[in-house]
């Protein structure tokens, strides 16, 4: 019951941190992009996967991290505030997003007009080094991965339980991207308009949906980051 208890915990704390990874419009735009272009399902593939390695990458170097912090004995009890501490980062960076969004500042994560034609002339392996790249030079994805990692750790659930709540994290952090390369694959006929009704979609309602999302998940982080910290 109690290792029940536990993981219930640790879905309400990742599924935030699993959406906020995975419906980040930038991400989508760029997907539907190299679906169109003409390396078409290859470049969406190598560009969803150079995201992923990144991501996997980042779980065996700071988990190696937090996993020899908790072996350290003395003093280890303060590895209780690391997840309080990067919600709480998380929660100020979600609410930045959405006040950014209300004030109607530009969009850093916006794709400018020349993607377009840049999407046009990815092959896969540039695709691969663009998924790569950009997670790891965007500080939100930097924080959502952090935190996965940061709660599968505080959970303590034994490092072949932990490993594999990651690479669930890691899948699906990219479950939109893979649901849109499996239409492609599977239905090609119908994903064309798939992707245009999306695409129109995140043209009309991304910055709506930043400031949900940003509010939302800003102050549930901040719940959590202080009952963490033992202040509420």
């Amino acid at each position: 019951t109690i290792e029940v208890v536990d993981m219930s915990n640790l879905w309400i704390t990742l599924s935030p941190m699993i959406i906020g990874s995975a419906v980040v419009p930038v991400q989508i735009i760029i997907t539907i992009l190299l679906l169109r272009s003409p390396s078409g399902r290859l470049a969406a593939v190598g560009w969803v996967t150079g995201m992923a390695t990144l991501r996997v990458l980042q779980g065996i170097v700071f988990g190696l991290i937090l996993h020899s912090g908790r072996n350290r004995g003395p003093g280890s009890e303060h590895h209780g505030y690391i997840l309080p501490t990067v919600l709480l980062i998380l929660a100020g960076l979600m609410y930045v997003v959405a006040v950014r969004e209300l004030l109607n500042a530009p969009d850093e994560d916006a794709p400018p007009p020349k993607w377009m034609t840049i999407a046009d002339s990815l092959t896969p392996q540039r695709a691969f080094l663009l998924g790569f790249g950009l997670l790891l030079i965007e500080p939100k994805f930097w924080i959502f991965t952090l935190g996965a990692i940061a709660a599968i750790g505080e959970a303590d659930l034994g490092r072949p339980l932990a490993i594999g709540m990651f690479l669930v994290f890691v899948l699906l952090a990219s479950i939109i991207q893979l649901v849109l390369i499996g239409i492609t694959y599977c239905a090609p006929r119908r994903a064309e308009s798939v992707l245009t009704v999306l695409s129109d979609q995140l043209s009309k309602y991304s910055r709506s949906i930043m400031i949900v999302l940003g509010l939302v998940f800003g102050t549930w982080f901040l719940i959590k980051a202080l009952h963490g910290l033992g202040i509420i």
